[in-house]
C-alpha cells in the first residue's frame, strides 16, 4: 500500500471526527465512563486491527484511550490507517 499525499490525507481528514494529524500519524484520545467500557472497545477495536493487519499505537490510563495510526512500514499514512479510523469511529459511537 502506497503512502499517501498530504492533499489525499486532508481529503481523508474530512471522513473522520474528532482525530489530529501531526508526526506523519493521525491521533485521538476517547474517554469512557469507566475502566471497563474503554477495555471493552479495545477488545473490539483488536479484533478489527487483526482483521485488517494494521495495528494502532495506543495507550490506556483508566477512562482515557489514545490511539495513534500510522503505517510504519510506509514511513506514514495509507488508506489502511484511515480504513481502522472509521472502524474505530463506528465501534465508539
Amino acid at each position: 500500500m502506497s503512502m499517501l499525499t498530504e492533499a489525499q490525507i486532508k481529503k481523508q481528514m474530512q471522513n473522520i471526527e474528532g482525530w489530529d494529524y501531526g508526526d506523519d500519524a493521525i491521533h485521538t484520545t476517547i474517554e469512557f465512563s469507566d475502566f471497563k467500557d474503554c477495555f471493552t472497545v479495545m477488545t473490539r477495536i483488536a479484533f478489527e486491527a487483526e482483521k485488517l493487519n494494521h495495528h494502532p499505537d495506543w495507550s490506556n490510563v483508566y477512562n482515557k484511550l489514545s490511539i495513534s495510526l500510522s503505517s510504519h512500514e510506509e514511513g506514514g499514512l495509507t488508506e489502511k490507517d484511515f480504513q481502522l479510523a472509521q472502524i474505530i469511529d463506528s465501534i465508539v459511537s
